[in-house]
């Protein structure tokens, strides 16, 4: 079950302070405290949700600095090293991203927004305009688990037309993930869109956290 939802001239900065105010907002709502029981944790929703950018997570778990690395090179032979495994069409921003998901996501019990992922891993996110190998994008991770993903939406048709097509050269060399090229969507950016942030949440995770349920088959109407 997901909520998705779009806001007009806004940014991710925007989607951050929604987010947290919703979840916080919830908690008390159903619980009448922003501090829940998860298991053995005590998760505390009052407080100012964590933000670390994915290379700085990677940096304090991992010990990796990957604004250091500049080349796909340095960045695979880093990957062998630590023994994570990747794919030939797998550039830097990929394998931050694997870094991220061995090292660091585990260890974000307490409400983390995770920032600035690579483009490399976000097709449809605005570029940050001092770093534009990195994503004005974040992700919501709660006792290790993602709980939203949100992003200054991309409407800059040029650029979307030369990620789609990445992505479309992805997906024919096997990548399952990637996109495909959407004129319909490129035809409406070229018309125009304001800035816009969206965000996506995972409603059954929020339940799962706000009821301290492990398994998600417990809180699905008609679980498979």
């Amino acid at each position: 079950t997901l909520l998705e939802l779009y806001q007009a001239y806004t940014d991710y900065n925007g989607m951050m302070e929604l987010t947290e105010g919703l979840i916080r907002h919830v908690s008390k709502a159903v619980n009448g405290t922003g501090k829940i029981p998860f298991g053995d944790e005590i998760i505390d929703l009052d407080k100012p949700f964590r933000r670390i950018s994915m290379s700085d997570a990677v940096l304090e778990y991992a010990g990796v600095d990957f604004k250091e690395i500049k080349t796909t090179e340095e960045a695979r032979r880093l990957a062998k090293e630590h023994h994570i495994e990747f794919e030939d069409r797998h550039g830097i921003g990929d394998i931050l991203n694997l870094f991220f998901e061995e090292y660091a996501e585990k260890h974000l019990i307490q409400p983390t927004f995770v920032t600035n992922h690579p483009v490399d891993i976000s097709p449809l996110a605005k570029r940050m305009p001092e770093n534009p190998g990195y994503t004005e994008r974040f992700e919501l991770f709660i006792v290790g688990s993602e709980h939203a993903n949100a992003f200054s939406e991309l409407n800059d048709p040029i650029d979307q037309r030369e990620r789609f097509e990445r992505q479309a050269a992805l997906k024919a060399a096997g990548d399952e993930e990637a996109n495909d090229i959407d004129s319909d969507f490129l035809n409406a950016l070229e018309i125009g869109m304001p800035p816009t942030g969206g965000m996506g949440m995972g409603i059954d995770r929020l339940v799962m956290l706000l009821t301290n349920t492990r398994s998600i088959r417990d809180v699905l109407l008609f679980p498979t």
